[in-house]
């Protein structure tokens, strides 16, 4: 006799308050892509008196990222500003889908799902601003986050409780990993690894 599946604790926890429609995109998901500023970073821009700018990343945000990559979802950043900065972040975590100077993101995101055999069905992308909802519009799995203008929760499937560039991130790439059950494997790993070392401080 076959068991129910039944998801571990933590995933219950993320899912029990996201529609079943939501869940079932989310599940499809196997390319996540995210805006850089206020989605990534809070999207304010600092300079530096030589005029050079300067974003904030959350190390929550990054983590996300890397756990989506280590568990099947290709990440892609895609942003409509150029520079080092977000060159050099994704370099850090291994991110090799990266899009800058991009005004057309819907068109960038089609074609990296083409590129990969995917299709928009089996794409996300998380925006915060006007310039990201053709994108938010084609893709299977559309999230944002709260601070983002109130138009945009109208083309969102799934809105993050943190803002952006404080952990938002995360919180949708957790929701992927639970919607997908692919969540509890990492906490159990996590407590193996707890019980072989003890614990960290």
């Amino acid at each position: 006799m076959q068991l129910p599946d039944i998801p571990h604790p933590a995933e219950a926890l993320i899912l029990s308050k996201v529609p079943p429609t939501t869940i079932e995109r989310v599940r499809k998901v196997r390319l996540m892509a995210f805006d850089v500023d206020g989605v990534l970073t809070d999207g304010r821009l600092w300079f530096s008196e030589q005029g050079e700018a300067m974003k904030s990343f959350h190390v929550l945000d990054g983590h996300g990222l890397k756990l989506l990559a280590e568990n099947g979802i290709q990440v892609a950043l895609i942003t409509a500003r150029q520079g080092p900065i977000v060159a050099r972040r994704a370099a850090e975590l291994g991110i090799d889908h990266l899009h800058q100077g991009v005004r057309d993101k819907a068109a960038a995101l089609n074609t990296l799902a083409t590129s990969l055999g995917l299709t928009l069905a089996e794409t996300g992308y998380m925006g915060d601003d006007i310039i990201d909802m053709p994108a938010l519009q084609r893709a299977g799995f559309a999230a944002t986050v709260p601070n983002a203008p109130p138009y945009m929760a109208q083309v969102a499937h799934w809105i993050s409780k943190t803002p952006g560039g404080s952990g938002a991130a995360r919180e949708c790439c957790d929701l992927i990993l639970a919607a997908q059950g692919k969540l509890a494997g990492l906490l159990s790993a996590s407590s193996r690894l707890s019980t072989l070392t003890g614990e960290i401080q």
